[in-house]
């Protein structure tokens, strides 16, 4: 495993959920793998661009930056092997392929109580999109939000699609699909979606009519959706309360934090925005920069430190401190451990 790819893995015997900020669990970034797979990709490239290997994905415990997520499909896309991958992604999904979403969004007693419970648990696999609802317009409109990531907002929308006709024994139809850019082929989305498709939109999003929002979906079960809720807000309040501009902004740290640029300038500049505004947007939330900088550097130096072939004075320089002794306090400081004495720790525990 590279020490550049290291710190879009958390280490699962040191970070729980609710340490690690904009993370999913592994296991769908196998499932994500083995798609690719059907589709002629080299699964083992794939998973070098994070370095991952497949028996790590294997762990049920776990969970990886949505920056992993992200890199495997850049990856994949600049292969450019398909046109719409994310459509053809989505159309590829097997109901259950993410269990307890796929039976708390499916279980629901229609349409649009079941869109209610995508918007709601969405985050349990680590996707930070946001949901709007409109239910006072005729078509109803449902509004999806996934910052710098059309992908993301292809495939959501386009498994929404496919997943409810099917549970709907193919009664629902969609009036519109909209995306705010223009994916690689609109026509086939029309094809597929069975519905026109809007284009470089002012919003991404569906629309269905009053019929279609309250038509019943096949698997509803008030009794099985009533312990999967209770099971999955104990697993929401442990995950990560990061959203908005401070999500945004930890996981382009992340992404950088080992030998990248992390000053505010370069991340503005990620986030097509500015320092003055960045600083503003996040003081608006009652938090600084410079905490994330330091909470991402803190995740990646208990990461950097677990590998023995890196010397501590290496793992100051991939973090970008120009002296060991400024990484030794900075360390002492987020663990009251020093660096050694952590790497020892670190070391006694998986000998025991």
């Amino acid at each position: 495993m590279t020490a550049s790819a290291n710190p879009l893995i958390p280490d699962a015997t040191r970070i729980s959920p609710a340490q690690a900020p904009g993370t999913g669990p592994g296991l769908d970034i196998r499932a994500l793998i083995e798609a690719l797979g059907r589709f002629g990709y080299d699964q083992e490239r794939l998973l070098s661009v994070v370095g991952l290997h497949r028996a790590d994905l294997e762990n049920p415990d776990l969970r990886v930056s949505c920056a992993v997520y992200g890199a495997i499909v850049g990856r994949a896309l600049e292969e450019g092997r398909i046109t719409n991958l994310a459509l053809k992604l989505a159309a590829d999904t097997p109901f259950g392929a993410t269990p307890l979403l796929d039976y708390l969004v499916l279980t629901a007693d229609c349409v649009g109580d079941g869109f209610k419970q995508l918007g709601r648990y969405l985050r349990l696999v680590g996707v930070p999109a946001t949901f709007e609802f409109h239910e006072d317009e005729d078509p109803i409109r449902v509004l999806v939000e996934n910052p710098g990531f059309p992908f993301g907002i292809e495939y959501t929308l386009s498994l929404a699609v496919f997943h409810f006709r099917r549970e709907t024994d193919d009664q629902l139809r969609f009036t519109m699909a909209s995306f705010a850019h223009r994916p690689d082929d609109v026509s086939e989305f029309e094809r597929l979606l069975a519905c026109p498709v809007h284009a470089e939109a002012l919003r991404s999003g569906l629309s269905v009519s009053r019929e279609g929002w309250r038509l019943p979906l096949r698997r509803r079960d008030p009794i099985l959706r009533g312990v999967l809720e209770s099971h999955a807000d104990g697993i929401a309040a442990r995950l990560p309360t990061l959203t908005g501009v401070a999500l945004e902004v930890r996981q382009a740290v992340a992404s950088r934090v080992v030998g990248g640029d992390i000053r505010i300038g370069a991340v503005a500049r990620q986030l097509t925005t500015t320092p003055r505004t960045l600083q503003r947007r996040l003081a608006a939330i009652g938090m600084s920069y410079q905490e994330l900088v330091d909470s991402a550097r803190r995740e990646a130096a208990e990461r950097l430190l677990g590998d023995p072939a890196l010397v501590i004075a290496e793992v100051a320089y991939l973090l970008g401190y120009s002296e060991p002794a400024a990484f030794h306090h900075a360390f002492k400081r987020w663990t009251a451990d020093t660096p050694h004495a952590y790497r020892e720790a670190k070391r006694r525990h998986h000998q025991a």
